[in-house]
């Protein structure tokens, strides 16, 4: 049939009087011409037909799946398979007078086709990643890493592939002698294989996902994960800047993800005041007397006023000493004003663990710690409610008679 075809083509040129030689290149130039535009019209009617039909389909199913296949052009690399196989059959009529020209350009038509392979299995994995990422259980995990996994050993298939295509060697051979050089390849692609089991270790131990808040101080990352691929994590710092940590590091070295905090009921403030040791004093009955004037202890000043006689009466304590006997402190007075004020507190978690303690003391003073949980966790929130509680515990410091230690500046030193 297709010698009929091609020398239907060279008997006819010849009757115009063209030379056997001259017909056949003609002949090839006509076949080559009439095979290009069957194949592009081929080409076209499949790919309207295709799109035609995908796009009805997706219009009548709820699930975005058939919408990401268009998106990601699945349909549209399809087309092209039936028209690039047409183009190979129509190689022996079109270069049937020309073997040597049909060898090379079918290897490459066979190439395009190893190409066109992995182009549609690009999008079909470029579809299923954007699909899993609307799935709530696994928008947060390390898609990415697998999908690039699967892109490389595609690739790496389709490079041996195209060079067993060209050399005339098996697949099967070309993979064995290549095994030799096994070395170089695990030398070459050691972060990506870091990286790959690095992924697979993060996602299994949940150690980090997508939207976490981290902060790892050896790469200077400080703020929520936007992408987690298989060489490299992207952190979104909040003042905008992009930090790049390697995959391998999450699991190598130490970070902190806040995860933890933004799922529980309340963000932890803790930080304390520093009093000076020199002020520090037991308390008068004068001075219990003023503090009753504080409304939230007036009560705890009352109660422990009667118990602290109590005992000091029946155990005939000498109070010409403040020393002797039980006695309250202004310290000990403001902890528990501290105390109380953090549980009367609206912003405080009182669900929560909450105290004010005493640390252990130091040279620059005794460290009265609070110890709470705030109900807002958004960062801007936390911070004006933690400032809002400092700002009035600092403020309520002389009415215990207390200090807060704090250097000496140079307006501490007068000269005459």
């Amino acid at each position: 049939m297709k010698e009929q075809i091609a020398y239907f083509f060279s008997n006819y040129y010849q009757a115009f009087g063209l030379t056997p030689n001259m017909s056949k290149y003609a002949n090839m130039f006509t076949l080559l011409l009439i095979a290009l535009i069957v194949t592009y019209v081929i080409d076209r009617v499949i790919r309207t037909i295709l799109r035609a039909i995908s796009v009805r389909v997706a219009k009548h199913t709820k699930s975005p799946f058939d919408d990401l296949l268009l998106a990601n052009k699945v349909p549209r690399n399809v087309a092209h398979i039936i028209p690039l196989i047409i183009a190979l059959k129509l190689l022996p009529i079109v270069f049937i007078d020309f073997s040597i020209i049909e060898i090379p350009i079918r290897k490459i038509l066979q190439v395009l086709f190893i190409v066109l392979t992995l182009w549609i299995v690009r999008s079909i994995l470029f579809t299923l990643e954007d699909y899993f990422k609307t799935l709530p259980r696994l928008r947060d995990k390390p898609i990415d890493s697998y999908i690039q996994v699967f892109m490389i050993f595609a690739w790496v298939a389709g490079v041996f592939a195209a060079i067993a295509v060209f050399s005339d060697v098996s697949i099967l051979k070309f993979i064995t002698g290549f095994g030799a050089a096994s070395a170089i390849i695990l030398l070459i692609f050691k972060d990506t294989i870091l990286g790959f089991v690095a992924s697979i270790q993060v996602s299994i131990n949940d150690m980090v996902r997508i939207g976490d808040w981290i902060t790892f101080e050896k790469y200077g990352a400080d703020g929520d994960v936007v992408e987690i691929n298989l060489a490299t994590v992207k952190v979104q710092n909040f003042d905008n800047t992009i930090t790049t940590i390697p995959t391998y590091a999450m699991i190598s070295d130490s970070f902190k993800n806040w995860r933890g905090m933004t799922n529980s009921d309340g963000r932890r403030i803790k930080r304390h005041l520093m009093i000076k040791q020199d002020s520090i004093k037991f308390l008068t009955a004068k001075d219990i007397e003023r503090l009753k004037g504080i409304e939230i202890i007036s009560a705890y000043l009352e109660q422990m006023g009667g118990k602290i006689d109590s005992y000091n009466t029946q155990n005939s304590i000498d109070k010409t000493l403040l020393l002797n006997g039980r006695n309250l402190t202004n310290i000990g007075v403001f902890r528990k004003y501290i105390q109380t004020y953090l549980e009367s507190h609206s912003a405080i978690n009182k669900d929560m663990l909450l105290m004010a303690r005493q640390l252990q003391a130091t040279a620059e003073g005794v460290p009265l710690e609070i110890y709470a949980f705030s109900k807002d966790k958004r960062w801007e929130n936390y911070e004006y409610v933690m400032s809002d509680l400092f700002d009035h515990f600092l403020a309520a410091v002389p009415a215990f008679d207390l200090e807060i230690f704090e250097y000496p500046s140079s307006s501490n030193f007068k000269t005459k």
